[in-house]
């Protein structure tokens, strides 16, 4: 088969472990999995409403335009209806974007360590990676104008990131935007702006109107609750997205996803609720770090990073054994640390007592 050389090389995406898998491999009933950053108080009852209540033929296509949610998220955001672009989680708009945007011959620029599918996609494509290490946790945005030249297509910020769960400031931000030439498209990853507490967060959907290279993408896995129906979406100029588009597929986001997730955004009481558990989960695992004397990266995720002094992995296992699923930092850019959910208070507990038990067994 005459397969593309890029492809040959080149791992799938490595989900966390699932609770089944675990459950199987080590005899445990009761699995707290806390790997992929999902909303650990579920979603919306009037998002649910929608999935117990939906009567309609299930034999039908999606609206391939998604008008009921183009509408709700127009309406949400304060955009044009034709500034939109929904995919099968945010996910699927990075590659579209890379499908329309990179190929042999132009450079994509992205921090490391980030979001791997922004690399993983640009190399499908054929695409120059360059890559620009972060500085304590944050964008180098300097040095990432340093890397853009004349060939230069797409550069991607995630902010927050992941997996350090920091940000770009609004001056910064800015900053950044007026010295990036116009022909480079900026994509600004905020899968978890719903979650951010800091104030000095850029207002991104109001700078789309000045900035007609820029796209910010956001999605309805996260704090709304909705991972399983795969539904992201992003926001730009109206002629970026009509460039886009084509390379959307037909009816890429399901029907029930369509509706939940607009149901979803009329309960912004529940993302205020979500919103502050994270905060105080949050400060649940900052304090067991400054007792512990770990180092970690205050987040404005769901997430924090741990450096644990030693293996990532042996941490992993560890913890998996005793029935708390995390992420390794080793395949994250982080060899000494773990990714850790922001669970429920029980949850969060719960996985520091066993962490401590690691600790404690490992001096």
């Amino acid at each position: 088969m005459k397969w593309k050389e890029a492809i040959l090389n080149l791992k799938p995406y490595q989900p966390g472990r699932s609770i089944e898998e675990v459950k199987k491999a080590y005899g445990l009933e009761q699995i707290t999995k806390l790997a992929s950053n999902e909303n650990p108080f579920g979603c919306s009852e009037k998002a649910k409403d929608v999935m117990k209540n939906y009567g309609n033929s299930l034999a039908l296509y999606p609206d391939g335009y998604a008008t009921v949610l183009r509408s709700a998220v127009s309406e949400h955001l304060g955009v044009q209806e034709q500034e939109l672009i929904f995919g099968n989680g945010s996910d699927e708009i990075i590659q579209v974007i890379s499908r329309s945007l990179l190929y042999p011959g132009v450079n994509t620029v992205m921090a490391t360590p980030t979001f791997p599918q922004y690399k993983h996609n640009a190399v499908l494509e054929g695409a120059e990676i360059r890559e620009v290490p972060l500085v304590d946790g944050e964008h180098d945005l300097d040095s990432m104008l340093g890397a853009i030249d004349e060939n230069t297509s797409v550069v991607w910020v995630c902010s927050p990131n992941n997996p350090t769960g920091r940000y770009v400031p609004q001056n910064v931000l800015v900053d950044f935007l007026n010295k990036v030439p116009e022909q480079v498209l900026v994509v600004l990853d905020e899968a978890y702006y719903e979650y951010v507490d800091a104030q000095d967060y850029p207002d991104t959907i109001k700078l789309l109107g000045q900035y007609k290279n820029l796209m910010v993408l956001r999605t309805f896995s996260k704090i709304y609750g909705l991972a399983s129906y795969r539904v992201g979406y992003g926001a730009a100029h109206s002629e970026l997205i009509s460039r886009l588009d084509p390379a959307r597929e037909p009816f890429n986001t399901n029907t029930i996803g369509q509706f939940a997730a607009a149901a979803a955004l009329e309960d912004q009481e529940f993302i205020a609720y979500c919103h502050e558990m994270n905060k105080k989960g949050l400060a649940q695992f900052y304090d067991f770090c400054e007792k512990e004397g770990l180092k970690y990266y205050p987040s404005q995720g769901n997430f924090i990073l741990i450096d644990v002094k030693g293996p990532g992995d042996e941490a992993f296992q560890f913890l998996m054994e005793k029935g708390y699923i995390v992420r390794s930092g080793n395949a994250l850019g982080f060899p000494t640390s773990i990714r850790v959910t922001v669970g429920s208070p029980e949850q969060n507990e719960g996985v520091i007592r066993q962490l401590t038990e690691f600790l404690t067994s490992n001096k």
